[in-house]
């Protein structure tokens, strides 16, 4: 069941957050999160071509 977020729904949250970290921390929880979501891609990145990377090297030993 996905969770569906309109344009109202996003409003409120975004008072929300205004109202708990105050206008001023706004880019700062910004910079944060982009921060944290181009870290995750990375690794996540990363972590699909580590098993090929192994495979190759495993198939040169036996090949020695």
């Amino acid at each position: 069941m996905p969770i569906r977020l309109g344009p109202f729904e996003l409003i409120i949250i975004l008072v929300i957050v205004i109202i708990i970290f105050g206008v001023g921390r706004l880019p700062e929880i910004g910079g944060a999160v982009g921060k944290a979501i181009r870290e995750f891609r990375d690794s996540s990145a990363d972590g699909e071509d580590t098993p090929a990377v192994e495979a190759e090297s495993t198939d040169e030993e036996s090949d020695a």
